[in-house]
C-alpha cells in the first residue's frame, strides 16, 4: 500500500460505493435517488458500466432479472432499451415462465449512457480513485481512505469490485497484473479486508478474442435476426419508440481439427497447467474445458456478435480461451468462416479475489461489520445482470439502514433476485454463481412479464418509483382483473355460429355452453381469434392481454404453485432467535450443528437451504424449538 499518511484531507458524505460497474451503478443510483449523499469509486472513469465480456444484456433467466430491477426502479433495464442494436425474447416455443429477453448493446454507448445518468442525478459524486483502506470502529464502517491519501467518513459503505481485486490476465505464459480489458487493478484492498476480518477467496472468469469483422467470411455462418417486434426491458419504456433497424449476429461452430489443436496445447494452458489458482464458471467454461469435459461433442457453437455500431470488432461468444495466442489464431481459423480471421484483441482469463460465502446477511451487509455491504462479483457471482441486481438490494439496504428502517428481503417466492441472494448467502458457491431458471422453484409465477405486477409496489414503498409508474402499474392490475372476470362470465352455447367458429379453428365442438375462457384454455385458440365471437370486448394494451391469458391457460398450474408458496411461506415464517445456542440442541449431528453456527440462518426455512442439511436435521431443530418457545412466527 502507498504512504499515504501525510494526507490529512477528510471529506464527509453518507455512503461510498466502491467500483462503478454494473452493480456499482445500481447501488449508488439507489442511495443517491433517496436523497443520501454518496460517491461512487472507479479506478477509470472510462470503464464506467464497462462491458468487459459479452456485449449483451439479458438472455436465460438474467432477462428476468433486469425486469426485476427495473421493477425496483433500476436503471438497466432503461439503458439497455436505449442503446441496443438488436433484441430478441428467447425461448419462445416454450412456455412463459422461460420466456426471456436478450438485447446485443453497443457497449460503448451503454457505458457513455450511464455515465451520463450517474454525472446528473443529484446527491451522486462520480470519484476516478483507488479505495485502498476500510476505515472501522468496534466492528462498525466509518469510511474509506483513496490511493492519495483522502479519507471519506461515512455511515456505510457498498463494495462493489468486480474483477478488480489483485486482478491479474493470463493468455497461455504472459500474465499482467490488471484488471479487465487492460485497466488498473485495486490492489491495496485486499489487505484491509482480511484485517477487519473479511474472509477473501480467489476466483477466476474468461473473455474470448474480438475479430476484426473485415477478416470473417459471414456467407459460412447462419445469420441471426432480432425480433421484428422489439419489446422493451423497462416497464417505463414507450414500446413504439424503441422500434428500429437492427444489426444482425451469426452462428457457427468448432469442429475435430479445433478440438485436436486445443488437446495438442493444453500443456500452454494455465488452467491445466496449474498457473490459475482461481476456481472457473461451470455454466460457462472456456473452449479448453468444453473440449476436455465434453470430448463426445464433435462441435460447439460459436456466436459472432458486434460490439457496437461504430466499431469493426466482433465477439466471438462460446469460445472464451487462456491459452497463448499463437494457438489461439490456429484454433480459432479452424472455424467456418473465421480461416482469415485477424485478432484485434486476444481472448484471456482473470483471476481475482472475492467474498468467502457465509459472511453476508440476506440484505446483503457483512455478519461482521456493520455498514458495509458487498454486492457484485465481488459476493462470487457472474454476469452484469447478477451484479446489478445485488448492487441495487444493497443500495436500497444500505439507504435504509440509514434511515432506521427494516432491510429489503426478497424471498424466494418473490423474485429471482430473491433466489439469487439466497443462494449466494446460505450455499457454498465453489464457482462463480450464475443465475439459471432451474434454481428457481416457483419459475412460472417469476415470470419476466409479471416482474412490475410483483414488484412495483416494493419499488414504490423504498422509493425508487414515481407515484405515475406506480399509478400505471395498479390500472394494469384492475384491467388484467376485470377481463378475467369477464371472460368468466360470458357463457356461449352450442349454437350455429360457435360451431362454425370452432370447425374454422380445429377445435372441438361444443355439447354444452362454456365460458370465454373455458375456451381461451384451448390451446388452438387464442385470445385473437376469440374476437370474432366477442365483439364488445374492451380495447386494452398487449401487456395486459398477455398476462390475462396466461393467467387462464396456466390457470390449474398457477394455483398448485401459489399452494407450494404458501408451504414455504410458513418455514420462512419459523424463525430463529439471534442468540440460538446449536450446541444445546440435543441429537443434531455434528455437521449440521457446524453448519448452523457458520451461516446463522435466520429461519426455518433458510436453514432447510443450507448445503449438508437434511430433513432430519430440520425435524430436530424443529422439535428444539417449540420446546423452547423459540419458533416464533411473524403475524399473518
Amino acid at each position: 500500500m502507498p504512504d499515504i499518511t501525510r494526507n490529512e484531507w477528510k471529506e464527509e458524505v453518507d455512503i461510498c460505493v466502491v467500483g462503478a460497474g454494473h452493480a456499482g451503478c445500481e447501488a449508488a443510483l439507489a442511495c443517491a435517488r433517496l436523497g443520501f449523499e454518496t460517491v461512487i469509486f472507479t479506478v477509470s472513469i472510462d470503464s464506467i458500466a464497462l462491458m468487459p465480456c459479452n456485449p449483451n444484456i439479458g438472455g436465460s433467466s438474467k432477462g428476468h432479472l433486469v425486469r426485476e430491477v427495473d421493477a425496483l426502479g433500476g436503471e438497466m433495464g432503461k439503458n439497455i432499451d436505449k442503446t441496443f442494436i438488436q433484441s430478441k425474447m428467447l425461448n419462445v416455443s416454450k412456455g412463459p415462465a422461460v420466456h426471456s429477453l436478450r438485447a446485443q448493446a453497443d457497449k460503448s454507448e451503454y457505458s457513455r449512457s450511464m455515465r451520463r445518468i450517474l454525472e446528473n442525478t443529484d446527491h451522486l459524486t462520480v470519484k476516478q480513485a483507488e479505495v485502498c483502506k476500510l476505515l472501522t470502529e468496534d466492528s462498525k464502517v466509518t469510511g474509506v481512505v483513496t490511493n492519495t491519501g483522502t479519507t471519506y467518513m461515512c455511515k456505510a459503505v457498498i463494495l462493489c469490485t468486480g474483477t478488480y481485486l489483485k486482478a491479474r490476465c493470463l493468455c497461455g505464459e504472459s500474465i499482467t497484473y490488471t484488471g479487465p480489458s487492460g485497466l488498473q487493478a485495486a490492489n491495496s484492498l485486499s489487505e484491509s479486508l482480511r484485517e477487519n476480518g473479511i474472509a477473501l477467496r480467489r476466483f477466476k472468469t474468461g473473455t474470448p478474442a474480438r475479430m476484426d469483422k473485415r477478416s470473417i467470411d459471414f456467407s459460412k455462418m447462419e445469420e441471426q435476426f432480432g425480433d421484428e417486434r422489439i419489446i422493451p426491458f423497462s416497464f417505463s419504456t414507450d414500446p413504439e419508440s424503441i422500434q428500429k433497424d437492427q444489426v444482425s449476429c451469426w452462428l457457427t461452430y468448432t469442429n475435430e481439427k479445433t478440438h485436436e489443436i486445443i488437446r495438442a496445447n493444453l500443456d500452454r494452458s494455465p488452467i491445466y497447467a496449474g498457473i490459475i489458482e482461481g476456481t472457473g464458471p461451470r455454466y460457462c467454461p472456456s473452449i479448453e474445458d468444453k473440449v476436455v469435459k465434453f470430448a463426445e461433442k464433435e462441435r460447439h457453437q460459436v456466436f459472432i456478435e458486434p460490439e457496437g455500431l461504430y466499431t469493426n470488432e466482433m465477439y466471438v461468444g462460446g469460445m472464451s480461451s487462456s491459452l497463448p495466442e499463437d494457438v489461439q489464431l490456429k484454433m480459432y481459423r479452424t472455424v467456418p468462416g473465421l480461416e482469415n480471421c485477424k485478432i484485434v484483441r486476444n481472448a484471456y482469463a482473470i483471476e481475482y479475489d472475492c467474498l468467502e460465502p457465509n459472511q453476508l446477511l440476506a440484505s446483503l451487509e457483512t455478519k461482521a461489520i456493520k455498514g458495509l455491504f458487498c454486492a457484485g462479483q465481488f459476493n462470487g457471482s457472474s454476469g452484469y445482470e447478477e451484479a446489478a441486481a445485488q448492487g441495487i438490494i444493497a443500495g436500497i439496504n444500505a439507504s435504509r439502514k440509514l434511515q432506521g428502517k427494516d432491510p429489503v428481503i426478497l424471498d424466494r417466492s418473490q423474485a429471482y433476485i430473491g433466489v439469487l441472494i439466497d443462494d449466494l448467502v446460505t450455499k457454498e458457491n465453489r464457482e462463480p454463481y450464475r443465475m439459471m431458471t432451474s434454481r428457481a422453484e416457483y419459475r412460472l409465477l417469476l415470470r419476466q412479464d409479471n416482474a412490475d405486477l410483483r414488484l412495483r409496489e416494493i419499488g414504490h414503498e423504498v422509493g425508487l418509483v414515481s407515484d405515475e409508474d406506480y399509478a400505471r402499474t395498479k390500472r394494469k392490475e384492475e384491467e388484467i382483473a376485470a377481463e378475467i372476470e369477464r371472460l368468466k362470465g360470458i357463457t356461449v352455447g352450442a349454437g350455429k355460429n360457435i360451431t362454425e367458429f370452432l370447425k374454422k379453428h380445429d377445435s372441438t365442438e361444443l355439447h354444452t355452453g362454456v365460458s370465454l375462457a373455458d375456451l381461451l384454455c384451448r390451446p388452438e385458440l387464442t385470445y385473437e381469434m376469440l374476437k370474432e365471437i366477442d365483439p364488445e370486448r374492451p380495447k386494452l394494451s398487449s401487456d395486459v392481454i398477455e398476462q390475462v391469458v396466461i393467467s387462464i391457460k396456466y390457470e390449474g398450474y398457477i394455483e398448485r404453485q401459489k399452494e407450494q408458496v404458501r408451504r414455504f411461506k410458513k418455514m420462512e415464517k419459523r424463525l430463529i432467535p439471534d442468540d440460538i445456542d446449536y450446541d444445546d440442541v440435543s441429537s443434531l449431528r455434528i455437521e449440521a450443528r457446524q453448519r448452523f453456527k457458520e451461516f446463522r440462518p435466520a429461519s426455518v426455512g433458510q436453514a432447510f437451504r443450507i448445503s449438508g442439511i437434511n430433513p432430519a436435521d430440520i425435524s430436530v431443530l424443529l422439535i428444539y424449538l417449540t420446546q423452547k418457545n423459540h419458533g416464533k412466527k411473524e403475524e399473518e
